[in-house]
C-alpha cells in the first residue's frame, strides 16, 4: 500500500538533499504556486485563535469575556516568541526519538533553505500557528478562576515540553511514533488529543468553580460562539489542506473531507439535541462543527470524503455524550474541552487506523489501528502527567487560582483593569452594538 506521509517528513528530507552532493541533482526547487499556497494556508491558521477567543469568549459570562479571549490572544505572542526561540528546533530539529536538539534555535540554519518545494521559513511560520492553537485550546478548561499570570507561565512551559517533543515524536522523521508508522496528518493526536487531557488535568487541578455544578453558567453571547465557529472553520481548510505542504490533489482531498465531516458532526449532533430536548441549539451547531473539525484533522489526507463523513458523525456522537456525563464522571472542564477536543481526537486518530483503507494508506488495517491506539495512549500518558508537573510547578511561584471575590465578580477588572461591556450592559444584558450610529 502507498503510505501519505505527513508533511513534516519532507522537512528533513529536503534539507539532506539540498546538502547531498550525490543528491544534488534530485533536490526539490522552489515552487512559487506552492509557497503562494502555504503562506495563504499560515495567514488562515492564523486566524483560528482570534476566532477561537469568539467561540470561547461567546460561551463564558459577560463579566470574564475579556479575560477568556485574552488567554487566547496571549498564545499568539507567547508562543510566536518561544517556538523562534526554541520551539521549532525541539520540533523539527535533528535529535533523537523523544525529542530534535537546539540546531535551529533562534530559526538558524533555515535561510535559503527548502521543505518540500517551499522555503523552511515558511514551513516554520506555518507550524507556528499550530504550536499557538494549542495553546490556546487548554484554556477554555480553565477559564473564570485561573491566574492570567499563572496560565501565561503555564502554557509557555507546555509549549517547550509538553507540545515540542511531541510533535517531534510523530511529525520528524526521527521521531519514534513517526518511525512506528502513526499517522497524524494535521494534529489529532499532536494538538487535539495532547490538549484536551492537559485541559482536564488543569480542571482537575483547579478545582471546580464556585457553585458548579449547581449554578448554571450560560453563554452570554451566542452570536459571538456562530462567528467564533465560522472562523475555525474558515482557516481550518488552511489548517488541514495546508499540512499536504503544496497546492496538489493530497491538498484537494484534505480540503473537501474538511468540508464534509463537520457539516456531517453539525447534523450529528443537532440530531442528538432534538432527540433528548427538542430543540436544536446555535451553541449545538456551532459545538458539533467545531467537533467534526477535530475528529478528521489526523485523517483528513488517508480517508475517502465517505469515511470523512462516517468520521463526523461518531467523533460527534462521542463527544455529544461525553458532555451529558461530564457532570457525574469529569471534572469542570468550563468549556468542554477534553470532550470536544480529547474525545473527538481520540476518535479521529482511532479511525484514522480503521479507514486508512479507504485510500490505500497506512499498514493493513489491524496493524495500523494498534499503531493508533499506541500513539493515542503515549500522547495521553505524556501530555497528561506533564501538564500535571508544570502545574504544580507553577504553583510554587503564583497562585493558580484567583480569589473567591474575584471569581463571583468577574475576571475582566481584576485581571485587565477593563470591561468588555458597559456597566448599564452588564446589569440590564442589553445588547452591544459594535461601531454605527
Amino acid at each position: 500500500m502507498t503510505r501519505r506521509l505527513p508533511a513534516p517528513l519532507w522537512l528533513l528530507t529536503g534539507i539532506s538533499l539540498l546538502s547531498s552532493a550525490s543528491a544534488s541533482a534530485a533536490a526539490p526547487r522552489l515552487d512559487t504556486g506552492d509557497t503562494a499556497w502555504m503562506l495563504m494556508s499560515a495567514a488562515l491558521v492564523l486566524l483560528m485563535t482570534p476566532g477561537l477567543a469568539f467561540f470561547y469568549g461567546g460561551l463564558t459570562r459577560a463579566r470574564s469575556v475579556l479575560n477568556t479571549m485574552m488567554m487566547s490572544v496571549v498564545s499568539l505572542g507567547l508562543v510566536g516568541v518561544l517556538w523562534m526561540v526554541a520551539g521549532y528546533s525541539l520540533a523539527f530539529g535533528k535529535g533523537g526519538a523523544w525529542f530534535g536538539d537546539l540546531s535551529h534555535a533562534g530559526l538558524a540554519g533555515l535561510a535559503g533553505q527548502l521543505t518540500g518545494t517551499v522555503p523552511t521559513y515558511v514551513f516554520a511560520a506555518f507550524q507556528a500557528m499550530f504550536a499557538i492553537i494549542a495553546v490556546a485550546l487548554i484554556s477554555g478548561a480553565v477559564v473564570e478562576r485561573m491566574r492570567f499570570g499563572a496560565f501565561v507561565l503555564f502554557a509557555g512551559l507546555w509549549s517547550l515540553l509538553i507540545y515540542s517533543p511531541l510533535a517531534h515524536w510523530v511529525w520528524s522523521p526521527d521521531g519514534w511514533l513517526f518511525k512506528d508508522g502513526a499517522l497524524d496528518f494535521a494534529g489529532g493526536t499532536v494538538i487535539h488529543i495532547s490538549a484536551g487531557v492537559s485541559a482536564l488535568v488543569a480542571a482537575w487541578v483547579l478545582g471546580p468553580r464556585l457553585g458548579y455544578p449547581r449554578r448554571t453558567h450560560l453563554p452570554h453571547n451566542v452570536p459571538l460562539v456562530l462567528l467564533g465557529a465560522g472562523l475555525l472553520w474558515f482557516g481550518w481548510m488552511g489548517f488541514n489542506a495546508g499540512s499536504a505542504l503544496g497546492a496538489n490533489q493530497t491538498a484537494a482531498l484534505a480540503f473537501m473531507n474538511t468540508l464534509v465531516a463537520p457539516a456531517a458532526a453539525m447534523l450529528a449532533w443537532l440530531g442528538w439535541e432534538s432527540r433528548n430536548g427538542g430543540k436544536p441549539t446555535a451553541v449545538g451547531a456551532a459545538t458539533g462543527l467545531v467537533v467534526g473539525l477535530v475528529a478528521i484533522t489526523p485523517a483528513c489526507a488517508f480517508v475517502s470524503p465517505w469515511a470523512a463523513v462516517l468520521t463526523g458523525l461518531l467523533g460527534a456522537s462521542a463527544s455529544y455524550w461525553t458532555v451529558q456525563v461530564k457532570h457525574r464522571l469529569l471534572p469542570d472542564d468550563a468549556l468542554d474541552v477534553f470532550a470536544c477536543h480529547g474525545v473527538a481526537g481520540i476518535v479521529g486518530a482511532l479511525l484514522t487506523g480503521l479507514l486508512a483503507w479507504t485510500t490505500g494508506s497506512g499498514k493493513p488495517v489491524p496493524e495500523q489501528f494498534m499503531t493508533q491506539l499506541v500513539s493515542v495512549v503515549a500522547a495521553l500518558a505524556f501530555a497528561g502527567i506533564g501538564s500535571f508537573v508544570l502545574l504544580k510547578l507553577v504553583s510554587l511561584v503564583v497562585p493558580l487560582r484567583v480569589s473567591a471575590q474575584s471569581e463571583v465578580s468577574g475576571m475582566d477588572l481584576g485581571a485587565h483593569s477593563e470591561q468588555g461591556y458597559s456597566e448599564h450592559e452588564l446589569t440590564l444584558g442589553a445588547p452591544v452594538f459594535l461601531g454605527g450610529d
